[in-house]
């Protein structure tokens, strides 16, 4: 399987020798155009593609649908919108019955910070056990079992 295959297809199947390798060249990319200001945004925009058609293939691979991705990709954000409107709100009731309200808004960023680090904990769970499982050891409804790893 070339390059673009692997970065820009979600069809198929990969192991785990190369979604790390995918992984990581992903992560690279991101880390090093994160020093420059939009350029950075753009690129890690882009690659949340690539970054989905390697999880894919690589649930694919494992037997599994690549929707299974759906949950730390939206479990993440869910829990950081509703950390915030609980903080929002809740600093507003107190407000509004003549409460501190800055009192409740400190109280209430921890949450948003809790929510930050179980979404971080769940994304790594997940890119865990879908990087360090074993794919089917025969042909599944998405294809071949890969057979040469490092043909990246």
């Amino acid at each position: 399987m070339d390059w673009k295959t692997l970065m820009f297809s979600a069809d198929g199947r990969i192991g785990r020798q190369a979604f790390w390798i995918a992984w990581l060249m992903l992560l690279g990319a991101n880390v090093v155009a994160g020093w420059v200001p939009v350029i950075g945004n753009l690129v890690a925009l882009a690659s949340l593609y690539c970054f989905v058609c390697i999880y894919t293939k690589r649930l694919h691979d494992m037997g599994k649908s690549g929707w299974w991705q759906a949950l730390p990709i939206v479990l993440g954000p869910v829990m950081l919108i509703g950390s915030a409107l609980w903080l929002g709100f809740g600093a507003a009731a107190i407000a509004l019955n003549g409460g501190d309200p800055e009192l409740f808004a400190l109280a209430g960023a921890g949450g948003v910070v809790m929510s930050l680090l179980l979404g971080f904990l769940v994304s790594i769970g997940f890119t865990l056990w879908v990087g360090a499982t074993p794919g089917d050891t025969s042909d599944n409804r998405w294809g071949d079992r890969p057979l040469n790893a490092l043909a990246v």
